[in-house]
């Protein structure tokens, strides 16, 4: 942080998740705020797009570290954190090393803003940090919340006249946090996904949450004993400034490609939003038909929706299945072989709503087709390569091509 700026305020982005074709207002406000506000982020900048898959991160991470002081990690893009330029700016209270107990990031950061002295620090909850591949938060593991903020607090309680947490946790666990730790100021919520148009107080607690993708900001700052916070879209930009003329180029790379054509799309997938639910049991059957497997299982999560017209675009397949998930055929644990309605329930409860083939489900299902996502996180790790991506199996469905 240059000694040339004088911070009045906090302003919190979340779940941007690579949303570069919504992004010039966002990237253009940020760069202007810059000045006397300390910019920060609550998680998932990265994943969700074309432009992740393409540029690999490279782009998300020029943009935080140019425009963001402090980020708090979350489950998409958390090995990203671990970059030197990203470790730098990464706060999280209670992501640990496993075996030391060490934390992995630096818990708090202190800043001035205005008269204040404030701490900053971050929280990524446990539903989270357990949607972290299983291989990238290897020898890791994560204390509760709460415990590990008011350990912090103790910490550091003659250093800071007001906290401030970046938590990946999910709006109603933010509110439950508020209430556990009443000594917070303010909470910039992310991770739940859905939009919260005010701040809610809990106690003296703020807590409040920016709409995603690239689409809104959250602000926060020091009134008189208190805080004051609202929410706000950005406003539009016709421009990058110059100063940001790097970003504006790779940017541009990155939708040249994204705009290649895959083929005309079928009749029922034409001139609207995807149905994700309808796609997926279009999916499942025929990979249930077309491949010969016994049962099909997969997670709404593992696609995402988008607008789509007449054409399927390399930039929408990409959208729609942003994560690089392939097929294998996973084998499912013993206790739940002989019990399909366990098998789905614990899945639902663990990944959100599931889909399947056929229905019902056989009464023994020693194996399942599924993502590798799915079996190395919830079924034990024990697969056989399926040959195939779940993109491929996305697009042959969206444009009636062949599963195989």
């Amino acid at each position: 942080m240059t000694t040339t700026r004088r911070l009045q305020r906090i302003i919190a982005t979340t779940d941007f998740h690579s949303a570069f074709d919504a992004a010039l207002p966002m990237l253009t406000y940020l760069h202007s705020a810059r000045h006397d506000s300390l910019v920060v982020d609550c998680g998932d900048f990265f994943e969700g797009t074309g432009y992740y898959r393409l540029s690999h991160g490279r782009i998300e991470r020029d943009v935080l570290v140019h425009l963001y002081d402090a980020i708090a990690p979350g489950n998409h893009g958390w090995a990203h954190h671990f970059e030197p330029e990203l470790h730098r700016i990464t706060v999280c209270a209670n992501a640990v090393d496993d075996r030391t107990g060490k934390p992995l990031f630096h818990p708090v950061r202190l800043v001035h803003i205005g008269m204040r002295r404030v701490a900053v620090t971050g929280v990524i909850g446990p539903q989270a940090f357990n949607a972290v591949p299983a291989e990238q938060r290897a020898g890791h593991r994560v204390i509760e919340p709460v415990r590990a903020l008011r350990e912090l607090m103790l910490a550091h309680h003659h250093e800071a006249d007001s906290w401030v947490v970046l938590s990946h946790s999910g709006f109603d666990e933010d509110l439950k946090l508020a209430e556990s730790c009443p000594f917070l100021d303010v909470v910039f919520a992310g991770h739940c996904h859905s939009d919260r148009p005010e701040p809610v107080l809990v106690g003296d607690t703020l807590v409040l949450k920016g709409r995603e993708m690239a689409a809104g900001y959250a602000l926060a700052q020091p009134l008189g004993a208190s805080w004051a916070a609202q929410m706000a879209d950005f406003p539009p930009a016709t421009e990058l400034p110059d100063e940001l003329a790097p970003l504006r180029g790779a940017i541009a790379s990155c939708r040249d490609e994204l705009q290649t054509s895959l083929g005309p799309l079928r009749l029922s997938y034409r001139n609207g939003p995807l149905d994700r639910h309808a796609l997926l049991k279009d999916l499942v059957r025929r990979l249930h038909d077309g491949l010969g497997a016994g049962a099909v299982v997969l997670n709404e999560t593992a696609l995402r929706s988008a607008r789509l017209g007449t054409t399927l675009f390399q930039g929408n397949l990409l959208a729609i299945e942003p994560f690089e998930n392939t097929l294998v055929h996973a084998h499912v644990p013993d206790e739940l072989a002989t019990n399909p309605t366990a098998l789905l329930a614990r899945l639902t409860e663990q990944a959100g709503p599931i889909v399947s083939a056929p229905h019902p489900l056989p009464t023994r299902v020693p194996t399942v087709l599924t993502t590798s996502y799915l079996a190395t996180a919830y079924l034990g790790g024990r697969t056989r390569q399926a040959g195939l991506r779940l993109a491929q199996a996305v697009q042959h469905t969206l444009t009636d091509g062949d599963p195989r």
